[in-house]
C-alpha cells in the first residue's frame, strides 16, 4: 500500500526526513507546506526556508504559507488528499480540525526520546543537561505538546564534542529512516502505538535570553555544556571590557585553584583559559561583537589580551 503524505516543516533539520520520504517507493509526498520567504541576513532580503528549497530540488508539490491552522491552510492540506500528515520542526501546534484531515492521523518526528524533553528546544536542553543518550521519536500527534502515543524510537549517543548543530544534524538523518519505517508500519496496519508515561516527562522550552549568558560562577563542566548547547548559533555570551564576546567552542582545562570566577588565567597557543567556580575553561572559538568566528588565540592576539583581566 502506498501512503500519501502531506509534509509540514520549516527548519534545515526538516530536510533529511523529507528527503528520506521522497526516496521511499511506498510513500507518496503529495504536498510540502512550509513558511513563506522572510527577511534574513544583513540586507534583510527575503529568504526561503530550507524545506522550500529542498522540495523544489526534489520536484515535490510545494505551498509556502504562514501556517495551516487558519485561513486557507486546512483547505490546502485537505485538497492534497493525504493518508497521513508528517510534521518535522514546523513550530506550530496543529488544531483538531487539521489533525482530523488524514485518516491515519498526524505523525511528528521529535528530536528526543519522549517523554523526556517535550517542547521546542530538545537538542539544546539535552546538551545543557549533560545527557549522555538522546534520540528521536516518531509519535502520533494529539492536541497536547508532544504528548501523543509513540510509534518508534531510535536512541543516539551524545558525543563529547557535539554542539546543537552537529547533534541536531545527526538526529535528523537518523530520524529520516525511523520516520520511513514508522509510516510504513502505520500504513500497513501493523503499528502498535504506546502511550507516554507523563510521570517521566521533562520539558524543553526555548532558552530564555538570560540563559544565553555564561555565568562564570558555574562549574567548568556546566559552562562547557552551555557553550555546546548554544553553538553554532547564536553562541554563548560573556563580556570583556564592556563589550559582548560570543563563545562557540570550549573545553574543560586544568588550572590552579583560587582564582576569581571569570579571571583570565592564561593566553597561549591552545586558547584562553578562564577560571570558574570549580575548575577552568579553555575558550577555543570566539567572536567579538560584529566579527566572524575565529580561533580564540587569534582573537586574544588582536585584542592584546593578558592574564589577570576578567570576563563577565
Amino acid at each position: 500500500m502506498t501512503a500519501r503524505v502531506v509534509f509540514l516543516g520549516n527548519d534545515p533539520w526538516s530536510v533529511p526526513p523529507l528527503e528520506a520520504l521522497a526516496e521511499d517507493e511506498e510513500l507518496d509526498v503529495g504536498l510540502v507546506a512550509t513558511n513563506p520567504p522572510r527577511p534574513a541576513g544583513r540586507g534583510s532580503r527575503p529568504r526561503r526556508t530550507a524545506v522550500a528549497r529542498s522540495a523544489e530540488e526534489l520536484g515535490l508539490p510545494l505551498v509556502e504559507m504562514s501556517g495551516v491552522r487558519a485561513g486557507g491552510g486546512p483547505d490546502a492540506v485537505r485538497a492534497a488528499g493525504p493518508d497521513v500528515l508528517v510534521v518535522v520542526a514546523y513550530g506550530e501546534i496543529l488544531t483538531p480540525e487539521v489533525l482530523a484531515i488524514a485518516p491515519l492521523g498526524a505523525v511528528n518526528l521529535h528530536f528526543s526520546v519522549l517523554p523526556r524533553w517535550r517542547g521546542a528546544a530538545p537538542v539544546r536542553r539535552t546538551l545543557l543537561a549533560g545527557d549522555e543518550i538522546t534520540g528521536v521519536t516518531a509519535m502520533l500527534m494529539d492536541e497536547g505538546l508532544d504528548t501523543g502515543p509513540i510509534l518508534a524510537v531510535a536512541e543516539e549517543p551524545v558525543r563529547p564534542d557535539d554542539d546543537s548543530g552537529t547533534l541536531g544534524d545527526r538526529l535528523a538523518r537518523v530520524g529520516g529512516q525511523l520516520l520511513v519505517g514508522a509510516l510504513r508500519s502505520l500504513a500497513a496496519g501493523a503499528a502498535t502505538p504506546r502511550p507516554q508515561d507523563p510521570a517521566l516527562a521533562t520539558f524543553a522550552p526555548k532558552l530564555a535570553a538570560e540563559e544565553r549568558w555564561i555565568t562564570w560562577e558555574e562549574p567548568a563542566e556546566v559552562t562547557v555544556r552551555r557553550v555546546r548547547a548554544l553553538a553554532p548559533h547564536p553562541g554563548a555570551s560573556t563580556r570583556l571590557r564592556g563589550n559582548t564576546l560570543k563563545v562557540f567552542r570550549a573545553e574543560a582545562a586544568d588550572a590552579a585553584v583560587g582564582a576569581a570566577p571569570g579571571e583570565i588565567l592564561a593566553v597561549d597557543g591552545g586558547g584562553v583559559v578562564v577560571a570558574t567556580s570549580s575548575g577552568a575553561v579553555r575558550l577555543l572559538d570566539v567572536a567579538s561583537a560584529g566579527r566572524k568566528r575565529m580561533p580564540a588565540t587569534d582573537w586574544a592576539r588582536g585584542a592584546r589580551l593578558s592574564s589577570g583581566e576578567s570576563l563577565g
